[in-house]
């Protein structure tokens, strides 16, 4: 029985990156003796297990062998007499085939080490094409490691766009998808990751609402970059500078759908795409099973990023209602989120990169006055009921009258 330190820690390690988690792969032993060790069981479809007390997992060495579509579709060996090399070869990229034993030394059997010097994400073998989470496991590295330089071999494209005509993605469930997708929000360059997946033709087929943008054009005037697909990666990519939160960034790459409907005789202008933007954001979520705080803040994003721009031209019963149907007063921190992820539409063009926009902090003078309202003193004057209500309505547009000066 023999341990192996494997995937990304080893990866991670050689790149001085940082990482959390610690993956093992145990040679020579059984289900039986993992337990007889102390070992926790979780794994259902193969032997995994958590180790007594670091809690990392430990995965007894398998190989697989495709039995149907999509990612599911696996029989599972595992047993003492499968080696590393064999267990190795069943991972997506050489980079993530590498493994280093209990003394140090490296055990690469499919040349991940110069992969990682060379800075390629480079499929292991033809078995790459098995599992289809695999094509957005490649875009989501592609995510992480832009910074440093790394591209996807040609090879390796080109077998993820055999599979995507395949129709291997179409085997995709809603909720890996979503798995994936929102690791790659949190990575350094999630619009690489929408990039790839355009670039091998899973994007139409996984967010078709989102793929249809690019080469839908708008005025030129407010967007010196024109193509509505090039200015949504360049509002995720603003909102990666504003916010590490991953529904920020999820709702800036949804804002804009509804341009994508605009009828081309109707180009460059996209009057009312904000309501449409809405409607498809609420069916896109609904199609990948996305949670509902995620839904919640990019459907609100999409209805209302408008109403941030002009906010400083909006009258004050208008302001009034804009954050009430934000449901600004009972969720400040999600409203705090569609301002983060507004101002990422508003620097998400060419040459605002930079640019001071006033409307969020007026916005959210506006919302902290509003908010102010003395319901108690009210109700001890006597409101109650639809009275009150009415009541801390008129009190509210009174006070942002008097920000708006």
């Amino acid at each position: 029985m023999k341990t192996y330190l494997v995937g990304g820690a080893v990866r991670d390690e050689l790149l001085d990156f940082p990482f959390h988690e610690k993956d093992w792969v145990v040679v020579g032993a059984t289900v039986e003796e993992m337990l007889e060790q102390g070992y926790q069981q979780v794994g259902k479809d193969f032997p995994v297990f958590l180790h007594p007390e670091t809690k990392d997992e430990y995965a007894l060495a398998r190989t697989e062998r495709k039995t149907a579509a999509g990612y599911k579709g696996f029989a599972v060996h595992a047993s003492p007499e499968v080696t590393l090399e064999e267990d190795l070869a069943r991972r997506d990229l050489t980079i993530n085939a590498i493994a280093k034993d209990e003394d140090g030394n490296i055990i690469d059997p499919y040349n991940g080490q110069q992969d990682v010097h060379d800075k390629i994400l480079r499929h292991v073998s033809p078995a790459f094409s098995e599992d289809p989470v695999r094509i957005l496991r490649v875009a989501r590295f592609a995510a992480r490691y832009l910074h440093l330089g790394f591209i996807i071999a040609d090879e390796t494209m080109q077998l993820m766009k055999d599979m995507v005509a395949a129709g291997e993605v179409d085997a995709l469930v809603p909720e890996r998808v979503w798995q994936e997708m929102e690791k790659a929000l949190g990575e350094r360059s999630p619009s690489r990751f929408i990039e790839v997946l355009r670039d091998c033709g899973a994007l139409k087929i996984i967010l078709p609402e989102l793929d249809c943008l690019f080469g839908v054009p708008q005025p030129e005037e407010h967007h010196p970059e024109i193509d509505t697909g090039i200015h949504t990666l360049m509002v995720l990519q603003q909102a990666c500078k504003l916010s590490q939160a991953t529904d920020v960034r999820f709702a800036a790459l949804m804002h804009d759908l509804g341009k994508g409907t605009t009828p081309k005789e109707e180009w460059p202008r996209h009057i009312g795409h904000e309501a449409r933007s809405a409607d498809l954001v609420l069916e896109a979520c609904k199609r990948l099973r996305i949670p509902n705080d995620y839904r919640d803040l990019a459907e609100r994003t999409a209805r209302f990023h408008m109403h941030y721009h002009r906010a400083l031209e909006l009258k004050a019963s208008t302001m009034v209602e804009t954050l009430t149907k934000l449901d600004a007063f009972r969720k400040p921190e999600r409203f705090e989120k569609f301002l983060l992820a507004s101002e990422a539409d508003a620097h998400g063009r060419t040459g605002y990169e930079d640019k001071y926009f006033e409307q969020g902090d007026f916005f959210r003078r506006a919302f902290r006055a509003a908010n102010s309202v003395d319901v108690a003193a009210l109700r001890e004057q006597g409101f109650e009921n639809l009275d009150l209500a009415n009541k801390i309505h008129e009190e509210r547009i009174r006070l942002v009258k008097e920000v708006k000066g």
